[in-house]
Order: C-alpha cells, then sequence, then structure tokens
C-alpha cells in the first residue's frame, strides 16, 4: 500500500493528495494543449549523460532537475547547469515551483567545495549558484553561498559567478554577506506580477523582491543585477508593463520572460499560453526601458543563455562613456 506525502496510507488506485510536499489544487487543468513551440526533445547527449554523472558522483543537487527546467537537455549537453546549494527540500511552498517543500536537513559544509571541484571538472566559464528556502537557517543560507562564490574563486579563478539568491527573509545583513563575496551577478527573480504574488509565491512579497536588487544595485553596483519573470498565470499586459518598469527602477540590468509550466495538479493552473510574438513584443517593451540584456521566450527560464546574458552587460558596460 502507498504510503502519501501526509503520512497516511493509500490504495495503489486511489488519486494522490499530495505531490513532493504541497497538496494537489482544485483547479483543473488548461483545456488547451500544450502549443507546439513548447515542446523539447528528450535528453540523452554523451555531455548531458556526462554531467549527469558528475551531479550524482558529487552528491549534488541541480535546479535543473528539481524544478523540471525544459532546457535541461540543451544546457547539460553544452556543460551549463545551475547547482543548487542546501539541499533538495524548501521551507516555503511557492504555487508554481516544483521543488519539494517539507523540513530541510542540516548544511552540508563540504558541500561549497564539490560545487567548486565539478565547476573545475566541467571548465565551466560561467556558473550559476542558486539555493532552495532556508528559513531555518538565522542568514537564510548566505554563509553557504559565500563560501560557495569562495571556493570556486579558489579552483577555478577564471570562472564567472552568477548567484540565484532567496530573499533571505528581507535580510539585507544576510545580502551583504553574499555580495561582500563579490559575485559577478546578483540574480533575484520577481517571478510574477504584484496582483499574483499572494496567489503564487505566499512566502515573498513583491517589493521585498525588488528591495534585494535595489539594495545589491546600490552597495555593490559594479555586480550586475538580474531578475524573471513568468508569464501564463492570468497576469494582464498592464501588470507585466508595471513589473518591467519596477524592475527597471530598482536597478536591474538583464530580465528573463518565460512561460510558466504546470508542475503537476498541485501548482498553479496555467491562465494562458503567450505566443512567441507575443515574447518578441515584450523584449522590445523592455529593452525601451533601459535593459542592457533582455532573454524572452516561451522556453526561457533564468539560468537560460547566463553565459551570453552576462557577456551583453559586459560589453554594454564597456561601451557606456
Amino acid at each position: 500500500m502507498a504510503i502519501l506525502d501526509d503520512g497516511t496510507a493509500a490504495s495503489p488506485t486511489a488519486p494522490a493528495t499530495f505531490h513532493r510536499g504541497r497538496r494537489v489544487r482544485p483547479e483543473p487543468a488548461p483545456a488547451a494543449a500544450k502549443p507546439r513551440w513548447l515542446r523539447v526533445r528528450a535528453p540523452g547527449s554523451e555531455g548531458y549523460r556526462r554531467l549527469k554523472r558528475l551531479v550524482r558522483e558529487q552528491g549534488l543537487h541541480t535546479v535543473c532537475e528539481e524544478a523540471n527546467c525544459p532546457n535541461i537537455g540543451e544546457c547539460w549537453h553544452h556543460g551549463t547547469a545551475t547547482f543548487m546549494i542546501l539541499g533538495g527540500v524548501c521551507t516555503r511552498a511557492c504555487a508554481y515551483c516544483n521543488v519539494e517543500h517539507g523540513r530541510p536537513g542540516p548544511v552540508d559544509p563540504g558541500e561549497p567545495v564539490r560545487v567548486a571541484e565539478a565547476v573545475r571538472t566541467l571548465g565551466l566559464e560561467h556558473a550559476v549558484v542558486t539555493s532552495v528556502d532556508r528559513d531555518d537557517l538565522d542568514d537564510g543560507g548566505a554563509g553557504a553561498f559565500a563560501a560557495t562564490v569562495t571556493a570556486i574563486r579558489s579552483l577555478a579563478p577564471d570562472c564567472r559567478i552568477e548567484t540565484l539568491v532567496p530573499d533571505f527573509g528581507g535580510s539585507t545583513d544576510a545580502l551583504d554577506v553574499v555580495l561582500t563575496a563579490r559575485p559577478d551577478v546578483l540574480n533575484h527573480n520577481l517571478e510574477t506580477v504584484r496582483g499574483q504574488y499572494r496567489r503564487a509565491r505566499p512566502g515573498g512579497g513583491y517589493d521585498r523582491a525588488l528591495r534585494v536588487l535595489a539594495h545589491s544595485r546600490r552597495h555593490r553596483p559594479r555586480v550586475a543585477t538580474k531578475s524573471g519573470i513568468m508569464v501564463g498565470l492570468g497576469e494582464t499586459r498592464d501588470e507585466l508593463a508595471a513589473a518591467l518598469a519596477d524592475l527597471r527602477r530598482a536597478g536591474c540590468d538583464i530580465v528573463t520572460i518565460g512561460q510558466y509550466l504546470r508542475p503537476s495538479p498541485a501548482h498553479l493552473p496555467v491562465a494562458r499560453y503567450y505566443h512567441p510574438d507575443e515574447f518578441a513584443e515584450l523584449k522590445d517593451e523592455a529593452l525601451g526601458l533601459g535593459f542592457l540584456h533582455v532573454e524572452s521566450g516561451p522556453l526561457v527560464r533564468s539560468s537560460y543563455h547566463a553565459h551570453e546574458q552576462a557577456d551583453a552587460v559586459a560589453a554594454a558596460n564597456r561601451a557606456a562613456p
């Protein structure tokens, strides 16, 4: 007999009531089929298999797997991965995210070096480091981010480092711990518009997310700032325009815009699928606001083409008077 996530027993034919720590939602799945532009080839190249072996051997987590990223085949084929530190269990239960929700285990002090060794083995030129939310820790995990940046600098000094950080509960002291380690890019995703925040990200805050980016811009202006937005949760175009304007006012250099895809029946349903032409329009709109680089498309995720995004910002900064 199967055991459900809440610890109760269920018959093999009973419908699941929990998925990765989240209760299945009553909202139905959208009637429309997933459009053709969201279909991707199943991964399986030699580069993909090599990175998968390395992740397993080192006992590492990647957000590529945990979040069911549709680009995992392409990115892993090219030797690019987003390392997820501080375990694979998140203290928050955002209604769009596939990462497991629950009680995390203890912090692994050897993890930063193992991540750095993986970066060196892969010969990465741009490494992305993110984490689950760790509201159980006094510093929200900021010390682990700093230790990982320091370890990568030691073992792979030529590698550019992007930190995709949580909001640390709004603690600027914790954020400063990460910034003092001097990552090349400070990324914190806004994720959605103000009107959808309580529904999609109840553990976070729209203005709090903007303050993370604004604080980084004020206190470490030479560190590029980056954020991302999902579309398809029920937002309006006016709300999207307002969110992009808010990000730019916060000093954000890079923005990614991608389609929300429902990971399971325990997550928010897709309100609608945006056409590629609409993503092109959103890109033009964002560039018009002054972003140095915009990545916008149905399959775009925060770390998609992260190396090229950072290159574009570096080139723009060099060209600035």
